[in-house]
């Protein structure tokens, strides 16, 4: 487990386990049926954990990010397209808290989140270009205070069922591509129609339908930092951290059911170890060295955060444990690519431990939709991508590697 849910003690983890019962008892019909998890959404509502990483002083928990990425983890070995839900709303709010705060209409935005447990949803990719987030076609139209926006995603995930969404563009029409802001839009000043359709071969409750989107509102919607600037601090590591917690839950599902197969294999035979248990032992290692390399990045994230304002002037980001620049973008690409073949890794382990039982659907051991629904990992911003470009950011960087 990367971290025990902290939010109150004894209260959180009795609301986190009311929430992971719930996505456990539906998750297989929202696989079978590819549909939005409605039943464990509506818990996650009901336990206020829509704004847990919202500050107690605006009526949230005030979890820190390492709390949500354990809630994230237990989400998602009970079902992955509620885990990887609430990691895609919670890496929004992060965006929110620490870019927006400081300006009164997304200050009470957060409030908002809290107290009326909204879902968010993000618009990041767009059609024509190549799943490029840093890159944007459509631009934002400013114009005596107000903004328009017409954007073209390919998939916008949960987008029928989120209350708002933090869109990508150009800063405005003349801008260069990767000139970028975003910008928040309940779905009252939006308008969503779905284009296309989400029958994929995992993670199908995520329902990530492409989409046609169109929006105008208040110019302060536009959050006041560029998104270059959002997607280096907040966007990008946040996500390989909290999409970290959901994959490692998926993979320690897979491999409790595989130890819970050996184990009744063992009792039917006492005294012989059962074939499967070293692939069982491949399995735990992988899943253990995940976890220890996320755990230590989500500490040095949280003790970064932590730091008030006047310590953050004498204090840098290397200097409290978090690295910066080209560093943290390689840290956080390489923690992305080798998690989520290492997961899918484990989860195939798992799966040749309990044979047939977990092949067949409907057992006490089945992982065919751990399997299908990690395979998800390598492919949300590719692996290939992500490799390329870090190879590139290590051949630009001058310290050394390998240092304790």
């Amino acid at each position: 487990m990367l971290h025990d849910p902290a939010l109150g003690g004894k209260l959180a983890a009795e609301r986190l386990a009311r929430v992971v019962a719930v996505a456990a008892a539906h998750a297989d019909s929202v696989d079978r049926e590819g549909r939005f998890p409605a039943e464990a959404m509506a818990a996650l509502r009901e336990e206020g954990l829509l704004g847990a990483m919202v500050p107690r002083a605006l009526g949230g928990h005030g979890a820190t990010l390492a709390e949500v990425a354990g809630q994230c983890q237990k989400i998602a070995g009970a079902c992955a397209s509620t885990g990887m839900i609430y990691a895609m709303h919670q890496i929004q709010v992060a965006c929110v808290l620490d870019h927006g705060l400081d300006q009164d209409w997304h200050h009470t935005f957060a409030r908002r989140i809290a107290e009326e447990q909204l879902l968010l949803a993000s618009i990041t990719s767009e059609v024509g270009i190549g799943g490029d987030m840093r890159s944007s076609l459509c631009a934002v139209e400013v114009a005596d205070g107000r903004f328009a926006l017409t954007k073209q995603a390919p998939t916008v995930s949960y987008g029928a069922y989120a209350d708002v969404f933090l869109v990508t563009a150009r800063a405005h029409a003349d801008a260069p591509q990767s000139d970028q802001v975003i910008v928040t839009i309940p779905r009252a000043d939006g308008t969503l129609e779905v284009t296309g359709s989400w029958d994929a071969l995992g993670m199908r409750g995520t329902c990530s339908s492409g989409g046609s989107f169109t929006a105008h509102g208040h110019a302060d919607q536009i959050l006041p930092v560029p998104f270059a600037d959002i997607a280096a601090d907040t966007m990008v590591p946040v996500s390989h951290l909290l999409w970290g917690g959901v994959w490692t839950g998926i993979a320690a599902d897979a491999v409790s059911r595989a130890r819970s197969f050996l184990r009744a294999s063992a009792r039917r035979q006492p005294g012989v170890v059962p074939p499967g248990a070293a692939r069982l032992m491949q399995a735990a290692g992988l899943l253990d060295m995940m976890q220890g390399r996320i755990h230590i990045l989500l500490g040095q994230y949280d003790a970064c955060h932590a730091l008030g304002d006047a310590e953050r002037k004498i204090v840098s980001t290397e200097d409290a444990g978090w690295p910066g620049g080209m560093a943290r973008a390689t840290a956080m690409n390489m923690l992305k690519h080798d998690v989520s073949e290492m997961c899918h890794r484990a989860v195939l382990q798992a799966l040749l431990v309990c044979g047939m039982a977990g092949y067949k659907n409907g057992t006490d051991f089945s992982v065919g939709r751990h399997l299908r629904d990690i395979l998800s990992a390598q492919l949300m911003i590719s692996n290939d991508r992500i490799a390329g470009n870090t190879g590139a950011l290590l051949l630009a960087q001058r310290s050394d590697l390998g240092t304790l």
